[in-house]
């Protein structure tokens, strides 16, 4: 099985993909993740994706797409993988049906109005030594201005500014309506409500997957 799980920054999706990875047993592939580990580990999609980065050019979609391609051919995704920030565009999804045909899909969208999605990014602080993320209303770390994992200092990244979150908001609507679109044509498309706490979302998240993955037959029975 796979698992697709989109949403807007701030929706929550980083969240919710570790709890159904803990619950379920599917790796979460998380391209932001691959994109930071391929550059720290300088191979050569990480060579290339940083030569970009350091341009101010985007990742191209190719780099990205390899990456997904080494990551889902690993033993511990043969069973099933969840994605998480893949993928972003039409093209992208041809091409992970393309390089992994076969695989049923399961397609969650978390969705979070605007004023919430602000209200939580302007909250959100991002561990620098880490890469933890902390919320100071939802989750907030024991100092706010330490990370709990490390001790190293959290900051607030500069696209958390409320002008800039409108502005990211715009795109990744505008980015996302036709994938909504292709993924509903395909009847895989489910969209759940992510407002309230972390653990009301995930209850709504886990009684839509046990579900499918019963009928699926990717899973025999509930307890």
């Amino acid at each position: 099985m796979r698992i697709i799980l989109f949403g807007p920054p701030g929706s929550g999706k980083g969240t919710q993909g570790e709890l159904v990875e803990k619950k379920y047993g599917l790796p979460r592939i998380s391209t932001g993740d691959l994109l930071r580990q391929a550059v720290a580990d300088k191979t050569p999609l990480g060579l290339k994706a940083e030569a970009m980065m350091n341009g101010g050019r985007l990742v191209s979609d190719d780099i990205v797409e390899d990456l997904v391609r080494e990551r889902t051919a690993e033993p511990d995704c043969h069973k099933g993988y969840l994605l998480d920030g893949f993928p972003r565009n039409i093209a992208q999804a041809r091409s992970l049906e393309a390089m992994d045909p076969k695989r049923p899909e399961i397609v969650i969208e978390i969705d979070v109005g605007l004023d919430i999605l602000v209200k939580r990014l302007e909250s959100r602080r991002i561990c620098v030594g880490c890469g933890a993320v902390y919320n100071n209303k939802l989750q907030p770390s024991k100092n706010e201005e330490r990370c709990d994992s490390c001790g190293s200092p959290l900051h607030q990244r500069k696209d958390d500014q409320p002008e800039v979150i409108r502005e990211r908001m715009r795109v990744y609507r505008e980015q996302t309506e036709k994938l909504r679109e292709y993924y509903l044509a395909k009847k895989v498309y489910t969209r759940v409500d992510g407002t309230g706490t972390v653990e009301e979302v995930f209850s709504r998240i886990s009684r839509y997957l046990d579900r499918e993955l019963v009928q699926a037959g990717s899973i025999k029975g509930l307890p």
